[in-house]
C-alpha cells in the first residue's frame, strides 16, 4: 500500500513567525549536474545583440526581480541560471521551493506537486505551453491528468513558470496553478556553447553509488538565421525504501472471538507487513531543438523531447493477516482477544488480537520490470509585423507507463500471530515460527501482471495579436485551440499454481540465501518486525520465474480495460491595458469538452461482460482580470479575479470495474462525474526595498463548486455480491483561503536569504453520507528557508523545506492524514577555473520518516528513504 505520506516535524513558532517571507521570482537551479548553457555568462538577454555577461547571485536576482515586476500575472519562475545551486534531480524537486507548492516525496524524489492547498490532480503541467503525455509504472497508480515529474530531468529545462492567476490565452484545467516548463532555444544562448558534467551519487540506505552524465551543445550560424541545440541526460539511481504497512479496508466484517462472542459490522484491515522496496532507475532524456529566422519577422522552432525511464524494482513483504482470513460465507473473522477503537463515523475498528494458527503469516516477494516513457514533437512559429503578430503551434505527444512483468510468489505459513495497530502503534509477533526460518513458509501460488497505460494527444493552436496603442487598450489577442486525446488502460493477468504445467511447490528456503537487511531502523516501534528470511534476487530470476513462466496462463482482465477519448475546443480573447499607474489584462476563454468513456461492463447476475460507451459534452465560459497598480518605483499592488475549471482524472472517469485479487471487493469509475469549477481572487503587494531584494504578501481565495469522494455499496459484479467503491460528486464544494509571504535579500559579503511561507485554510462541505472531509492534498502551513553564500568562486546553500500535515481519502471510518514533513538539503561548489567547477550535494540529510495514519490514529504506512550524497565535476566551453 503506497500513499503520499509525510512525517510530523513542527517548526518552532518563533522561526515560523520570524521567517515567514519568500522568494517572489526565483532564480535557483534546476540541477547541479545540469548539462545546460544557461549559466548566466552564456545567456544572451532578449533583445540584446551583444553578449552581456551577468555574474553572481545578486545580479541574477536583480534581473529576475525586474521580470517579476513587469509581469501582469501572479507568477513565480524557476530559472536554470544558477545551475548547481540546488541539489534537485527533477523538475518537481525544483518546484518545491516555489511559494505555495509542496511535493509528494513518497518515492524519495518529487513526483507530484500540490499548489495552494489543491490536490495534485487539480494542477496542469505543460512543456513549452502544450501538454506532455505521461504515465506511471505502478499498477496501483491511477491515470491522472497530473504530470509525472519522474520523466523530466531538470538539466534539460530553461525555465519554469508557475501561473497562479490565469489569462484567457493560457490553457484551462488548473485550479491551483498552471506550470509551464520551457526548454532552451539556440538563439537564447551564445553562438557556440558546450557543457558536460559527470556525477557520482551515493544512496545511503541501499549503500550504492551510481553514475550520472549529462551534456549540451548549442550552435548558431554567423548570420543568426539558423541554430541547433542538443541536450542529453543519463541518470542512474539505486533506491531503497523501508516500510511498515497496514492495508486498511473500509469493508465491515463480523469479528468472532475465542468464546464465540460476535462484534458485528466492524472495520478490519486485510493485514499488513514489513516491506523492503528496491528500485534501479535508469533515465535517459534527450532534447533536440532546431530554430530558424529566415527573415527579421519570422521565428520558427522544432522541438523533440524523449524521456525513457526503466524502473525495475522488487518489493518483499512479510505479512500478517486479519481481513485476509475472512470466511466469505459468513463474512466473519475469528480473532482471539480482539481489541477495538471507535472511529469517527461511529463504527468499531479492529486494532489488535491474535489470529491463526492456520495461515497466520504470508510472505510476498514481487519483482517488476517497469517503465515510464514520454515523447513530444512540437512545431512553433511566430510572424511579428509592425503592429500585429501571429503565433501558431502544433504537435503530438504520447506517453506510456506500466510493467512488462510484475511477477510474485505467495508463501504461507501456519502460526498464531498477534498484532497491535492501536493509534500510532505498529507491532506484530509471530508466536509459533521464527521469521528468520525460511523453511516454515511454503509456496502456494504465483502470478504475473502486465499493465500498460497509454496516452496520446494531438494539438493545434493559432492566435493573432493586434497592437492598438490607444489611450487604454494596448493590444488585443484572439485565438483558438484544438486538443484530441486518447487514454487507454490494459492489464493482462498470468496465473500459475498446482495443476498447471511446470508447477512445483517448495519452501522459501529454496529461494533464500539468508536474512534481509535490518529494516525501518528509524521508523519502527519496539515490537515491529525489522528482519526476516527473504528471496534472493538471483535465485528468483534463475530458478523460480523460468520454471513458472512455463505454466503461466495469461488472460486479459477485461473488467479493467477502458478507453477514454476527449476532444477539447477552445476560443479566447485577451486585451492588455495600461493607463496612468494601472496595467493588466482581461478576457475570456470559451471551452467545449466532448468525452467518450468505453469499458467492459459486468452483466448483472452473471460472470459475463459487455462493451459499453458513455458519452457527454459540456461547455465552460471562463473570464479573468489581472491588474497591477504602481504606487511608486519600489511598490506594486497586484490583484486578479477569474473563473477556472479542472477536469476529473481519467481513472475516475473510466467505466471499468476492477475486482480485487485478495479480497471480495471491487473498485469502479464514474464517467458522469462533473468537472470542478472555482471562482478565485487574490490581492497582494510587492516592495522592492533594496538591491536584489523583495518583500511581498498575497492574499488568495478559491471557492470550488464540488469535490470528489468515494462511497462503498454492495453490488452484483460478475455474478457475485461485492462491496464496490466508486467516486461521486459532492453537492457542496470547498473553499481555500490563504496567504503567501515572500522575502529575499542579498546581504553584503556574498551572503543572502530566500524565504517563503504559505498559509492555506481549506474547508469542504459534507458528502452525500453526511461526512465532512478535510480538503485532499491541503497542508495548512508550508515554508521554504534557504541561506546562501557566493564569493570568489565558492558557493554554498543550505535549504529547509517544510509541509504540515495533509489529508487523503476516506479510510476505515476516518480520513488518511499524512504527518508534517521537513527536509534539509545542501549544496556547495568550487570554481576550479572559470570553465570547470567541482560540486557536492546532500539530500534528505536527516533521513526524515514519511508517515500516514487515519484521523483516528490507525497506521497506514511508515516509510524511510534515506539520505543521498553526490559529488560531480562540470565543465563548459
Amino acid at each position: 500500500m503506497t500513499k503520499p505520506v509525510f512525517k510530523k516535524k513542527l517548526l518552532p513558532n518563533l522561526i515560523a513567525l520570524a521567517l515567514s517571507g519568500g522568494f517572489a521570482h526565483h532564480a535557483y537551479a534546476a540541477d547541479p549536474v545540469a548539462a545546460e548553457a544557461a549559466q548566466a555568462s552564456d545567456v544572451v538577454p532578449a533583445g540584446d545583440t551583444a553578449t552581456v555577461e551577468v555574474r553572481g547571485i545578486r545580479e541574477r536576482l536583480k534581473r529576475n526581480l525586474a521580470e517579476k515586476r513587469d509581469s501582469g500575472n501572479v507568477i513565480d519562475t524557476v530559472t536554470a541560471e544558477e545551475v548547481g545551486k540546488f541539489p534537485d534531480k527533477n523538475v518537481a524537486d525544483s518546484l518545491q521551493r516555489v511559494p505555495g507548492i509542496s511535493v509528494d516525496r513518497t518515492w524519495g524524489e518529487g513526483r507530484d506537486i500540490f499548489v495552494r492547498g489543491t490536490d495534485k490532480n487539480l494542477n496542469l503541467t505543460q512543456l513549452n505551453g502544450q501538454a506532455v503525455a505521461s504515465g506511471y509504472w505502478w499498477k496501483n497508480d491511477s491515470q491522472s491528468r497530473g504530470f509525472n515529474y519522474d520523466i523530466l530531468a531538470s538539466e534539460l529545462v530553461g525555465s519554469i513558470d508557475v501561473y497562479k492567476s490565469p489569462s484567457a490565452d493560457l490553457d484551462e484545467g488548473s485550479i491551483g496553478g498552471l506550470v509551464i516548463v520551457k526548454t532552451r532555444k539556440p538563439f537564447q544562448l551564445k553562438p557556440l556553447v558546450a557543457q558536460v558534467s559527470a556525477e557520482a551519487t551515493y544512496s545511503k540506505l541501499p549503500k550504492k553509488t551510481d553514475p550520472q552524465l549529462s551534456g549540451l551543445l548549442s550552435w548558431t550560424n554567423e548570420q543568426k538565421t539558423f541554430g541547433a541545440l542538443v541536450a542529453l541526460s543519463r541518470q542512474q539511481r539505486t533506491m531503497r525504501r523501508d516500510g511498515l504497512e497496514n492495508f486498511t479496508d473500509s469493508t465491515k466484517y463480523n469479528i468472532v472471538d475465542q468464546n464465540g462472542v460476535v462484534t458485528p459490522g466492524a472495520y478490519a484491515s486485510w493485514g499488513g507487513g514489513s516491506a523492503i522496496f528496491r528500485q534501479d532507475r535508469k533515465r535517459t532524456t534527450g532534447d533536440i531543438t532546431l530554430q530558424a529566422r529566415p527573415n527579421a519577422n519570422t521565428d520558427l522552432s522544432l522541438n523533440y523531447m524523449n524521456s525513457d525511464m526503466s524502473m525495475d524494482n522488487s518489493n518483499q513483504n512479510y505479512l500478517w493477516e486479519a481481513g485476509g482470513l475472512v470466511d466469505k460465507k459468513t463474512n466473519s473473522i475469528t480473532v482471539a482477544n480482539p481489541k477495538f477503537i471507535t472511529t469517527s463515523d461511529g463504527t468499531k475498528a479492529l486494532v489488535g488480537g491474535t489470529v491463526g494458527p492456520t495461515g497466520g503469516v504470508s510472505f510476498e516477494p514481487i519483482f517488476r520490470q517497469s517503465y515510464v516513457k514520454s515523447e513530444v514533437l512540437d512545431l512553433e512559429g511566430t510572424y511579428d509585423a509592425d503592429n500585429w503578430k501571429f503565433h501558431g503551434q502544433a504537435g503530438t505527444t504520447k506517453g506510456s507507463g506500466g510493467s512488462d512483468h510484475d511477477r510474485n510468489f505467495w508463501f504461507v505459513g501456519d502460526t498464531r500471530t498477534t498484532f497491535n495497530i492501536a493509534p500510532d502503534t505498529y507491532e506484530v509477533k509471530y508466536l509459533d515460527i521464527n521469521p528468520l526460518d525460511a523453511s516454515k513458509l511454503t509456496l502456494q501460488s504465483s502470478r504475473d501482471w502486465i499493465r500498460r497505460m497509454e496516452t496520446k494527444e494531438n494539438y493545434a493552436q493559432g492566435d493573432l495579436t493586434l497592437d492598438l496603442n490607444n489611450g487604454f487598450l494596448k493590444s488585443v489577442k484572439v485565438g483558438a485551440k484544438f486538443r484530441d486525446t486518447t487514454v487507454q488502460n490494459h492489464r493482462t493477468i498470468g496465473t500459475d499454481g498446482p495443476g498447471n504445467a511446470g508447477w512445483q511447490s517448495f519452501s522459501l528456503a529454496d529461494l533464500s540465501t539468508g536474512a534481509s537487511p535490518l529494516l525501518s531502523q528509524k521508523a519502527a516501534n519496539p515490537g515491529s518486525l525489522t528482519q526476516y528470511a527473504w528471496v534472493d534476487d538471483g535465485l528468483a530470476y534463475s530458478k523460480g520465474f523460468p520454471m513458472y513462466d512455463k505454466g503461466m496462463v495469461y488472460a486479459e482482465a477485461i473488467g479493467e480495460y477502458y478507453k477514454i477519448k476527449e476532444k477539447i475546443y477552445a476560443t479566447y480573447a485577451r486585451a492588455d491595458f495600461a493607463f496612468g499607474q494601472w496595467r493588466g489584462d482581461f478576457g475570456a476563454r470559451i471551452v467545449k469538452t466532448d468525452q467518450n468513456s468505453e469499458a467492459f461492463q459486468p452483466v448483472t447476475g452473471s460472470s459475463n461482460y459487455t462493451l459499453a460507451n458513455v458519452s457527454r459534452s459540456y461547455t465552460d465560459v471562463l473570464p479573468n482580470l489581472n491588474a497591477v497598480y504602481t504606487v511608486n518605483k519600489d511598490l506594486l499592488v497586484r490583484g486578479a479575479v477569474a473563473r477556472v475549471m479542472a477536469r476529473n482524472t481519467y481513472s475516475d472517469l473510466s467505466a471499468s470495474t476492477e475486482i480485487s485479487g485478495t479480497t471480495n471487493a471491487a473498485t469502479s469509475g464514474n464517467p458522469l462525474l462533473k468537472p470542478y469549477h472555482a471562482n478565485q481572487a487574490e490581492i497582494g503587494a510587492e516592495w522592492y526595498y533594496a538591491d536584489a531584494s523583495l518583500l511581498s504578501a498575497t492574499l488568495f481565495a478559491k471557492k470550488l463548486d464540488t469535490f470528489i469522494y468515494t462511497q462503498t455499496t454492495q453490488e452484483n459484479v460478475a455474478g457475485v455480491m461485492r462491496p464496490v467503491t466508486r467516486p461521486y460528486n459532492a453537492n457542496n464544494g470547498e473553499t481555500v483561503n490563504g496567504l503567501e509571504l515572500q522575502w529575499q535579500q542579498a546581504f553584503s559579503s556574498g551572503f543572502g536569504a530566500i524565504v517563503n511561507y504559505t498559509y492555506t485554510d481549506a474547508k469542504t462541505g459534507a458528502n452525500a453520507g453526511g461526512v465532512k472531509l478535510n480538503v485532499v492534498g491541503n497542508s495548512r502551513n508550508q515554508a521554504n528557508i534557504t541561506g546562501f553564500f557566493e564569493k570568489n568562486g565558492y558557493s554554498a546553500r543550505l535549504s529547509y523545506n517544510y509541509r504540515s500535515k495533509a489529508y487523503g481519502a476516506l479510510d476505515e471510518g476516518g480520513q488518511d492524514v499524512t504527518s508534517a514533513y521537513g527536509q534539509w538539503d545542501a549544496s556547495a561548489s568550487w570554481d576550479i577555473t572559470p570553465k570547470v567547477s567541482l560540486y557536492f550535494t546532500a539530500v534528505n540529510i536527516t533521513n526524515e520518516v514519511i508517515r500516514t495514519n487515519t484521523t483516528d490514529g490507525l497506521p497506514v504506512g511508515v516509510y524511510e528513504n534515506g539520505a543521498r550524497y553526490s559529488v560531480g565535476l562540470k565543465a563548459k566551453f
